[in-house]
């Protein structure tokens, strides 16, 4: 790599790990083409309420049979269809089936309104739309509003077809050919470092990619036991535990939310060993006494992604159950795993992301200057990085450099070791009279009171400050704290530029189906009582 004009070439940190090599394969092939008779009758899927299974075999029958229902219908390759459902076996078949017959599958979040629908319907040109009963109010105003007529609802609703429909037409998969390096297979959104979210384009190859990439440091093996409640329609769930769990030939066990006694129900009857959550999922696990009543003895991983997570609570999840816990980082750009934290590495703090996944390469910069720092804006490069924004060069550029680094808008250390650790969002650090003040060490400081259940930091405008940091808290059941009680414990851990200066009680913190604290819902509530006065 030429080194910039005046500047010193920069220090790209490799992975630890040796490279893996990627098959050039469509990711139907990469799963399904090497089925053997040993993997063909062991279960693929169970239906967490029901417990109903589907083996190998059954699925990819079911998968090539929705291929042809949809290449039957004129759908393939260069249409986009939105799949838009909660986590089942059947969203994994049509996830399948689809890119099977060659289309780009866009995900819509299960909770996305009317006019969310029609918005990424619209922008992503999606041909179809493919729902469930529950959803199909929102499903119906968002595909009428984007002019979308084709709308199938997999559990079967009067006036449109349902999945045992597609199951019946019997024409065979087709016959594609499919690049994998270029082919779009899916189409997630996600608003990256700023703005409005935006389609992120991901090939067969940069799903691949990330499945083989992410196996070394996982740990895990072809006879886990994995409930699935963390959503497939997001590249957590849809890379780790349907592809990644898939390939490996685990039993993957979907539940539609998370519902924590139905959690901790599934994971006693199905003896789940690996568990993949969000922090506010460890946190159940740590502190709810519903975790007391339950025979988890089978789980030996916990492993937490899609948002910071601290080492004390990854340290209170690791004695109450016993198990190892480590943390993932990522992001839909990056397909998305480029960390973890190592299952046979006990010496790498979980509080960290650990190290990069093989293939990968990183950069730590700093914002300001773009010069190489030992704390400041991770940059990463590697086959699991998208193709770009849809129909956004400009955002393309501003997120992937003229190196092929992707800018996370994330701010990291790096040790001497190679281990990277998240000091927060480049867009969400508060700044107190120059001092740069993280949200997320204060939120982890909050969540260790034991008093406190869960909590969110932003900062508030100040004249004299610029900016002071306000906490959201929710108080445990039955808990006798004030808000000054909080900010006096604050105050005894963190510098004096860190403390909290005002705290509110709350019954909820807002949060993404993924756990990201939605701290732009709480700083527009903010203004909106700014507004008021």
């Amino acid at each position: 790599m030429a080194p910039l004009q005046g500047r010193e070439p920069p220090m790209v940190v490799r992975s630890q790990y040796p490279d893996v090599d990627i098959p050039d394969l469509t990711l139907y092939d990469f799963l399904f083409a090497s089925l053997d008779d040993a993997d063909l009758d062991r279960v693929a899927l169970v239906d967490g309420p029901t417990g109903e299974t589907t083996t190998y075999r059954g699925l990819r029958a079911q998968v090539d049979a929705i291929a042809g229902a949809f290449a039957a219908h004129g759908i393939g390759v260069g249409d986009v269809v939105a799949l838009h459902s909660p986590n089942s076996p059947a969203f994994a078949s049509v996830f399948h089936g689809l890119l099977r017959a060659g289309a780009t599958v866009t995900t819509l979040n299960a909770l996305s309104t009317g006019e969310e629908i029609a918005r990424q319907l619209s922008a992503s040109q999606a041909r179809a739309l493919v729902t469930v009963s529950p959803l199909l109010a929102a499903a119906v105003e968002g595909a009428a509003a984007a002019g979308v007529s084709d709308v199938v609802v997999l559990d079967g609703a009067a006036g449109f077809p349902a999945l045992a429909d597609l199951l019946a037409v019997g024409a065979p998969a087709p016959e594609v050919t499919l690049d994998p390096s270029t082919h779009l297979a899916a189409l997630p959104y996600s608003s990256g470092t700023m703005g409005l979210p935006k389609g992120v384009m991901l090939t067969h190859r940069n799903l691949v990619a990330n499945v083989v990439q992410a196996l070394p440091p996982m740990g895990a093996a072809p006879d886990e036991v994995i409930p699935a409640v963390l959503p497939f329609f997001h590249i957590y769930g849809m890379t780790v535990l349907l592809n990644l769990a898939l390939h490996l030939r685990a039993r993957v066990v979907t539940l539609p939310r998370f519902d924590l006694a139905q959690f901790l129900d599934v994971c006693e009857r199905e003896r789940a060993t690996y568990l993949f959550v969000a922090p506010p999922m460890a946190l159940a696990l740590a502190k709810h006494p519903l975790v007391a009543t339950r025979d988890l003895s089978s789980v030996r991983v916990v492993l937490s992604g899609a948002a910071p997570f601290d080492a004390g609570l990854a340290d209170a999840v690791a004695q109450r159950l016993g198990v190892r816990v480590t943390q993932g980082y990522g992001m839909s750009e990056m397909s998305p795993v480029s960390h973890v934290v190592p299952v046979d590495r006990p010496d790498i703090s979980s509080g960290s992301i650990g190290l990069l996944v093989p293939n990968m390469e990183a950069r730590v910069v700093d914002p300001a200057t773009g010069q190489d720092a030992t704390t400041g804006e991770l940059l990463c490069r590697g086959p699991n990085v998208m193709v770009g924004y849809l129909d956004d060069a400009a955002a393309t550029r501003d997120a992937i450099d003229a190196d092929g680094f992707l800018h996370t808008g994330d701010i990291v250390t790096i040790d001497e070791d190679g281990v990277f650790t998240v000091v927060d969002r480049l867009k969400e650090l508060i700044k107190y009279k120059a001092y740069q003040v993280a949200p997320a060490e204060l939120e982890a400081l909050l969540l260790r009171h034991p008093s406190i259940a869960d909590a969110a930091v932003i900062g508030l405008p100040d004249d004299e400050a610029g900016e002071v940091p306000k906490a959201y808290v929710v108080p445990s059941a039955g808990a006798e704290l004030a808000p000054d009680d909080v900010a006096q414990y604050v105050a005894a851990h963190v510098a004096p530029y860190k403390k909290v200066r005002s705290v509110e009680f709350v019954e909820a913190v807002p949060k993404s189906a993924s756990g990201k604290i939605l701290r732009k819902q709480l700083r527009q509530l903010e203004q909106d009582r700014r507004a008021a006065l």
